[in-house]
């Protein structure tokens, strides 16, 4: 069998899938998938032991990123580990089954009606934490990801009050541009790039504290350089991206990086990096109104339950969605969440479908966990138990799902969303 970065006996089998998706009636138990940046310093928050942050060795940089219910490999220069970024789910017989190839076998048992409309699972989730902030960056629009084979990356962030015990070196994200920049002075910083040094692009943008319990959307073709925050972020299913920003985390951005996801005949072409831009969402005056994201309470959390709270954490996107409950101790809760989703417990413990669930302290590189598990379409319609064993811990819970939530739908005029 196959090796995935620490986990042995990767299995793609039949009769391992089989296993798996009857073993706890579409409860899919997922092993932690770690994912190292060069370009980044970790921020420390995302809970492996102290020893384990840079396992890899120093040319692939310190693991700063843990992704969540991910169907897709990381795109991590020519050392990335042929699994890096996928999501592992556990083998009742022993062993590791890549998600996508899951997915790929049980179709509409694993993700419902996303298997007609999309033919894979088309988004997953991230734990991002860095102890600085992000080089300024984008994400393409579907037009311009097409172009290098992809589709195109909208994201959104939620900021656990759990995993930020300190906000790091700048708890501040840089969004969109000035209302009055011109495309001319952008492209003048992308040269400056190129020139080497600090292109001091995020001059021509402005910075928003961040505050814990709150989140922010990010469609594709928005600049940004995320705050040194351990970051929730759902996403599209794709890793294309452009840095523009030439000095970050106390070092050069490599130009490479603004070429990535580039065709060929266009690297070099600065108009092209600058057409990746949405104009109208970068220059937007309203962009706090049209982009900050305060949690929402479902309708039916509304209805008063001492057991639990439900609210949406990410709303405003159509290619994902996300939100967080939490069990009061001793409290238990049957949510009928109807769409297939990933998930992750960020407090306490309890069970989930009967099967034992905890937020995790310290882990090892390479060890299993009961912090995060994958819910199949059978298993969200027919309504999934989840009960706090504490008596005095809250169980929190941060739920991410694929396009078209059926609740979401339900409920958007209703709370005003």
């Amino acid at each position: 069998m196959a090796q995935a970065g620490p986990y042995a006996g990767v299995t793609s089998s039949e009769a391992a899938i089989e296993r798996a998706m009857n073993d706890a009636n579409g409860v899919l138990r997922l092993a932690p998938a770690w994912v190292p940046r060069a370009f980044c310093t970790p921020g420390r928050r995302i809970r492996l032991h102290p020893d384990d942050y840079f396992p890899l060795g120093k040319e692939r940089g310190g693991i700063d990123e843990r992704w969540l219910a991910s169907a897709i490999r990381a795109e991590n220069g020519p050392r990335t580990d042929p699994f890096e970024g996928l999501s592992l789910v556990r083998d009742p017989d022993g062993g590791v089954i890549p998600l996508d190839e899951l997915i790929a076998h049980a179709k509409g048992d694993a993700i419902g009606a996303l298997w007609e409309s999309h033919g894979l699972w088309p988004m997953y989730s991230k734990f991002f934490d860095n102890e600085f902030p992000l080089p300024f960056h984008i994400h393409h629009r579907d037009e311009h990801a097409a172009l290098v084979g992809k589709p195109g990356k909208p994201e959104a962030y939620y900021f656990p009050p759990q995993m930020n015990n300190h906000g790091g070196q700048f708890p501040y994200t840089f969004f969109g541009l000035h209302p009055e920049v011109t495309k001319e002075q952008l492209r003048d910083k992308l040269a400056a790039f190129l020139r080497g040094g600090d292109n001091r692009i995020t001059d021509l943008s402005k910075a928003y504290r961040i505050t814990p319990g709150t989140g922010w959307d990010v469609p594709a073709g928005v600049l940004h350089a995320p705050a040194s925050m351990c970051t929730y972020e759902p996403q599209a299913a794709c890793d294309v991206f452009a840095m523009t920003e030439s000095w970050s985390n106390n070092r050069e951005v490599p130009d490479e990086l603004m070429w990535k996801d580039v065709p060929a005949s266009n690297v070099g072409d600065l108009d092209f990096i600058v057409d990746l831009a949405d104009w109208d969402l970068n220059i937007d005056a309203d962009f706090w109104s049209h982009r900050f994201t305060p949690p929402v309470e479902t309708v039916e959390s509304r209805a008063g339950s001492p057991e639990y709270t439900e609210r949406w954490i990410t709303y405003r996107a159509t290619a994902f969605s996300a939100k967080e409950l939490t069990v009061a101790p001793g409290g238990s809760v049957t949510v009928g969440d109807r769409d297939a989703h990933g998930l992750i417990a960020v407090a306490g413990h309890g069970s989930i479908g009967g099967q034992h669930i905890a937020a995790i302290s310290s882990i090892r590189y390479g060890q299993f966990s009961s912090d995060e598990f994958f819910i199949t379409a059978g298993a969200a319609s027919g309504g999934v138990q989840v009960v706090n064993t504490s008596t005095t811990d809250d169980l929190v819970i941060l739920k991410h799902f694929g396009p078209g939530n059926q609740q979401l739908a339900s409920e958007r005029v209703e709370l005003g969303l």
